[in-house]
């Protein structure tokens, strides 16, 4: 089944196997460079149904770092659609490519990684965020500055406006990130939303924001356009999101024309208490397969192929998601198709290896 097609609205995708959106940390000032070339022409060509871009923040304040890649101005969409076209000529017919599209709220402003993954410093060109309440991340993080009324309906124009470039650099599907701890997850959660207002409070009002970015995003893509959200199953956390808040944001999307959901789960918390291990958040995408009629997609540590088609199989989820796999392993998919014994189309360059 892992080989099987599937439709997700109008888009047919060769298979159930998708590269995760993955951030690379490599941009400049969001525009892609050298290096998300190389990383997605090999993705490109990997065999996967559906490769997703990273996290593109939607405007320059939505960036989780100065490196993280954006679709808020020309010389953004050019390079995406650059690297997008290089990144098709060597993958299949059938491949697809989906973008991800997100703001990093209270997240926002930190180093990479590799530099420690904290506040930026002073001397470090620090920027303002924003959030649904000002409550910092961490502690000795920044306080972000709490969304009034004409932030709400600037951010909602700029997930329109980056869905629109989207569409026209050649993008086939749209996910919108609503999990790990960004802006949309912060509204969504109690920990980070203490608002009065129509927006906080009730879980109700606090998915109105995510709800209404979806809504006003859906009604500006042309009819059928596949369009989904990756969303947090749970926080890990006891007075945070768990599996039937989140079903209940699950149910409110599918009314409102959600074709698919990405289910993971944490990030809003500095130390969730997760347990980590094989197919560890499965069990989330699951409870959304059986309580909606939306194609699901799993994701978190799914790395054996035999294990994968089983839980597609059971109907655990409709296809699964890898990122590090891929990292430690670009040519998963052809060795999962030999394991399954299945035939799959590889460029003939390097058909021998084969």
């Amino acid at each position: 089944m892992l080989f099987s097609p599937i439709k997700i609205s109008n888009l047919e995708i060769p298979n159930r196997i998708v590269v995760a959106p993955m951030c690379q940390y490599s941009a400049v000032d969001g525009v892609m460079t050298d290096w998300h070339t190389q990383h997605l022409m090999q993705l490109g060509y990997s065999g996967a149904g559906l490769v997703m871009i990273e996290a593109t923040a939607v405007e320059r304040i939505g960036r989780i770092t100065h490196h993280c890649v954006g679709l808020y101005n020309d010389f953004c969409k050019k390079s995406l659609k650059e690297t997008l076209q290089k990144a098709k000529s060597v993958a299949t017919s059938t491949t697809t490519f989906g973008i991800q599209l997100a703001h990093a709220g209270r997240k926002a402003s930190t180093q990479r990684p590799w530099e420690g993954r904290k506040s930026l410093t002073e001397e470090q060109d620090p920027w303002s965020t924003i959030s649904a309440s000002s409550i910092p991340f961490d502690d000795h993080w920044h306080i972000p500055h709490s969304m009034t009324k004409k932030d709400i309906e600037r951010v909602k124009m700029k997930f329109v406006q980056a869905a629109i470039m989207s569409m026209e650099i050649g993008f086939d599907l749209i996910e919108i990130h609503g999990t790990h701890g960004y802006l949309l997850h912060q509204f969504l959660s109690s920990i980070s939303n203490k608002r009065t207002d129509e927006y906080g409070g009730s879980l109700e009002n606090r998915m109105r924001f995510p709800l209404e970015v979806f809504s006003d995003v859906k009604a500006a893509l042309p009819e059928g356009f596949p369009l989904g959200m990756r969303i947090t199953g749970t926080e890990w956390e006891q007075d945070g999101i768990n599996e039937s808040e989140a079903l209940i944001f699950a149910q409110n999307l599918q009314k409102i024309g959600c074709h698919y959901l990405c289910v993971s789960s944490g990030g809003n918390t500095p130390n969730p208490k997760i347990p980590i291990g094989p197919h560890y958040q499965v069990h989330l995408a699951t409870i959304m397969k059986k309580n909606t009629d939306m194609v699901i997609r799993a994701v978190g540590m799914i790395t054996d192929p035999v294990n994968a088609d089983k839980l597609l199989l059971r109907q655990e989820a409709d296809m699964i998601a890898m990122a590090r796999a891929f990292l430690s392993n670009p040519r998963w998919v052809w060795d999962a198709a030999k394991v399954l014994k299945y035939d799959i189309p590889v460029p003939p360059q390097y058909a021998r290896r084969l």
